[in-house]
């Protein structure tokens, strides 16, 4: 009876009176944070739509950072006001917490953890194209839960951040202001490998989307179904990597044309 009368009192304790709450500053420091957060969110994207392409990638980015930033900040700011914070309290409730929410919501607390690892192994960032099982985008936004990719056909897919776990992810820029893109051509024999290389090469460089400050590479392989050519470029922005690649493909197959070549069905990709 004793230890259930001493145990009683410390657990009240651990809870400040309802007198000593200041339930108006609690309240203004969550408006403050949600108002910061949604600023935050709307005018970082707006300028990093009207700035520089090399600036995009980095106010995109700041976006979630300033998120968790905000977010624990207020956490830790209403606490104390809460609770009496001392390492008995601390211990109590951490296990309290952990029991009750691990099961309940282990999924989600996985897609959490998985979120703040994201932040600092950083295998996506926002404004980067990203490609997780068969999805594939550009991050449009980065969150604690989840993320969400802007694809090439203008749909909209949020990814939880747990498929970190458990997926390759294929970055396809990784911070960087383009990417490569790659045309496909399987020809038939005989052909002049030297003057299809050339002509393809020439494709690339007059296409109106093309960044030059990037370089040029056909590559050429024998397949079984006759010679793989990849002509690979790099478009000077990358949500035009649709119309570049469209671009290669039509005026490459008309350069194969005008040098008598013969193209052939590509091999069926391996199931």
């Amino acid at each position: 009876m004793s230890q259930q009368a001493s145990s009683s009192p410390e657990a009240s304790q651990m809870i400040r009176d309802i007198g000593d709450i200041n339930f108006l500053t609690i309240a203004l420091i969550v408006l403050g944070t949600w108002l910061a957060i949604a600023l935050v969110k709307r005018a970082l994207p707006w300028v990093a739509e009207r700035g520089p392409n090399r600036m995009r990638l980095w106010l995109l980015g700041a976006v979630p950072i300033f998120r968790l930033a905000a977010t624990a900040l207020a956490v830790i700011w209403i606490v104390p006001m809460v609770i009496k914070v001392t390492m008995e309290n601390f211990l109590v409730i951490a296990g309290a917490v952990g029991v009750a929410v691990g099961f309940a919501f282990k999924d989600y607390i996985s897609s959490l953890i998985a979120g703040i690892v994201a932040q600092f192994e950083t295998p996506w960032r926002a404004g980067d194209w990203v490609k997780i099982g068969s999805d594939y985008g550009e991050v449009r936004s980065v969150g604690m839960r989840a993320i969400t990719l802007r694809t090439l056909h203008d749909d909209t897919i949020t990814v939880p951040n747990l498929k970190l776990w458990d997926n390759n992810i294929a970055n396809s820029n990784d911070g960087e202001r383009t990417l490569m893109c790659v045309a496909d051509f399987y020809i038939a024999p005989p052909f002049d490998a030297q003057r299809m290389r050339a002509a393809l090469r020439d494709v690339a460089l007059t296409s109106a989307w093309l960044c030059y400050e990037k370089p040029i590479i056909v590559f050429v392989e024998q397949a079984e179904v006759g010679t793989h050519i990849e002509l690979r470029a790099y478009p000077f922005e990358m949500r035009d990597q649709g119309h570049f690649i469209s671009d290669l493909t039509v005026r490459g197959k008309e350069a194969i044309q005008a040098l008598g070549a013969r193209e052939v069905t590509a091999p069926a990709a391996a199931g």
